[in-house]
């Protein structure tokens, strides 16, 4: 069943937005050469703990998965490319990492994801990692009221292709609100004009992820990172949203460098 929201529940879940934006903003300051992943973790839960949010992934326990997830982050790195599972790993120049994180406050939840490369970059990672944001941007201004939700993963496909990545289309975007997994899925693949109508008050996640040269996965033997098939490199984009009457409004969106947090804009295109 989806549940549309009112203004004032959109607005509240704005205030976990905020925090969920920042936070990630933040951690892609911590994540750096010689960083080990647990201490980017650790960094997370103690903010949030300030915070008094809860952590959406804590104790998780989906159908896919194995046994509870006991941390507050995805952190992914190179191939993996979701669900990747906190360990001890010291990031090394030039890693690929994807940083995926949800928490409630007050009863409303946010979602995010962001991609980067730590230390030099190689411009074929750039270039994932750009087609995954400007796969977001296209989703953000398809999810416009009166439009199918067909719109938004038809436009996802096509920046994707645009750039020369398959798309996979298992795992998706998903409504979200009072939980941080409701109807409906937001595939990143599909037909425009078709799917449900987006109106006034849905909330959703969307969020393209695609492989350099696959869309193709395999899982780890922790049973939750998700891995390119082949070996390649991965990269994932995600934002919270709300369709309004005036257009798409995005609620996780991550502070402009160099400006106070509660500057940063509540428009339509992705950070």
């Amino acid at each position: 069943m989806i549940e549309l929201k009112s203004a004032d529940e959109i607005g509240r879940m704005a205030v976990a937005g905020q925090f969920v934006g920042e936070l990630l903003a933040e951690l892609s300051g911590v994540a750096a050469v010689g960083v080990n992943l647990m201490d980017v973790e650790h960094h997370a839960r103690r903010r949030i703990k300030e915070r008094g949010a809860e952590s959406c992934y804590w104790d998780y326990a989906p159908s896919f998965g194995s046994g509870p997830f006991r941390n507050v982050l995805c952190l992914s790195v190179n191939d993996a490319v979701l669900h990747g599972l906190p360990h001890d790993y010291v990031l090394r120049d030039g890693d690929l990492l994807s940083i995926d994180m949800a928490v409630g406050i007050g009863g409303w939840v946010a979602d995010s994801a962001l991609s980067f490369v730590v230390g030099t970059p190689d411009p074929a990672d750039l270039k994932l990692i750009e087609a995954t944001e400007v796969a977001l941007e296209a989703g953000i201004n398809a999810a416009q009221p009166g439009g199918r939700l067909g719109d938004i993963s038809a436009a996802i496909a096509e920046v994707a292709h645009s750039y020369g990545y398959s798309v996979n289309g298992e795992f998706g975007g998903h409504g979200i609100g009072r939980t941080m997994h409701e109807a409906p899925h937001v595939a990143n693949v599909g037909r425009a004009r078709r799917g449900i109508k987006l109106e006034p008050g849905l909330t959703i996640a969307i969020e393209p992820w695609f492989c350099r040269s696959t869309d193709k996965i395999k899982y780890d033997k922790d049973g939750w990172t998700i891995r390119s098939a082949d070996g390649s490199r991965t990269a994932h984009s995600e934002h919270t949203v709300a369709v309004t009457p005036s257009g798409p409004q995005v609620l996780t969106r991550r502070p402009t460098p160099g400006a106070p947090a509660d500057s940063a804009p509540t428009g339509a295109t992705a950070a």
